[in-house]
């Protein structure tokens, strides 16, 4: 091919990979090999088509094919989300709120490529879909976790959930019964379902998150040195939940009500829902109890404690909170307590 430079006929450079098509109509395409496979493009004008290459052969080699090069490998946030729940299979006693993430998740992102996933479409989603910041919180975990697996595995280069901030959340104000809202909840669990009143009452005794009281095994229950053992928590260490005598007394009479070989749960959930809600939400109602969950069952243990007089650092023990800051939210509910740390003062000379 020959082009016509300052009347002189000039024999036109080939450009590897580059061709005109037709010969003659200034319409250029691109010829490359990508896994074995010939792929043809238009470009256009010439410059375009030489760009065009170039770009293609250096998505070859850095293997970031468009993902109609490369079909079934595009790497989804539900096969990520996938990998979370298996992660929490493997380590976490407490699984149930991670498939249900990933069972909610998946209708915005499941099917979407992870690596097109920003950190804008996560926040727009949580501010959307989440009531409260604590809720935006645990499901910008949920991902983050899902990515963090990802990256150790080569399947993504990026987390764009770890660019989303955390919302504030305000624990200015923790739910907790008062002793007489216990002793009336307790009657009336009581009277409409007593094969649930030792959860409820272990629950409130011991302090111990939902998951691991319901993951709980026989094996892991010592009725004679009155102790369980928790072997896999939240944060991820274990440790020993004392039991004292209301506490003993009653896992004593759950034994006796239900199998308790070693492998056997200590509180089995029959009932149309796996949770606890179907019955405990009842109660509360009925108890005019309002602003109150399972969970506030542990701002209860804690609360109680505080108010015994029980230091923090024996609270973050007891409890099972990764930092002292967590069991210090309990300190200005022991106004008792506080009143006769205060009053030690008198007594200095």
């Amino acid at each position: 091919m020959c082009a016509t430079i300052c009347g002189m006929k000039v024999k036109a450079v080939a450009v590897r990979g580059v061709y005109e098509h037709p010969v003659g109509s200034g319409v250029w395409w691109v010829n490359y090999y990508a896994e074995g496979k010939r792929h043809r493009e238009k470009a256009g004008r010439k410059s375009d088509a030489v760009a065009l290459y170039q770009k293609r052969k250096a998505d070859a080699r850095r293997k970031l094919k468009l993902p109609e090069l490369v079909p079934g490998k595009v790497v989804t946030f539900g096969d990520l989300s996938e990998m979370a729940v298996e992660h929490a299979k493997t380590h976490l006693r407490s699984i149930a709120h991670y498939v249900t993430k990933d069972s909610i998740l998946r209708e915005p992102f499941g099917e979407r490529a992870a690596a097109a996933i920003t950190p804008q479409d996560i926040n727009d989603w949580l501010t959307k879909h989440c009531k409260t910041p604590a809720t935006a919180n645990r499901y910008r975990a949920f991902m983050s976790l899902a990515y963090r697996l990802g990256l150790e595995n080569g399947k993504v280069e990026r987390n764009p959930a770890r660019l989303v901030r955390l919302r504030t959340e305000n624990n200015a104000r923790l739910r907790f019964l008062s002793r007489a809202e216990y002793t009336k909840l307790l009657g009336i669990i009581r009277r409409d379902n007593p094969a649930h009143v030792p959860a409820f009452i272990v629950s409130i005794y011991t302090g111990m998150r939902w998951g691991e009281q319901f993951s709980l095994e026989w094996g892991q229950v010592d009725l004679k040195r009155k102790v369980i053992r928790l072997t896999k928590t939240k944060n991820g260490s274990a440790r020993n939940v004392p039991l004292n005598s209301i506490a003993l007394d009653a896992l004593t009479g759950q034994q006796a009500a239900v199998t308790h070989g070693a492998g056997d749960p200590v509180f089995p959930r029959p009932g149309p829902r796996s949770d606890c809600r179907w019955w405990f939400e009842p109660a509360l109602t009925e108890a005019k109890i309002t602003d109150y969950t399972w969970h506030n069952n542990r701002h209860t243990f804690c609360s109680w404690l505080a108010m015994a007089g029980v230091s923090t650092k024996e609270i973050q023990v007891l409890a099972g909170h990764k930092t002292i800051t967590m069991a210090a939210r309990y300190a200005h509910l022991s106004p008792e307590a506080t009143a006769s740390a205060s009053e030690r003062l008198v007594t200095v000379k």
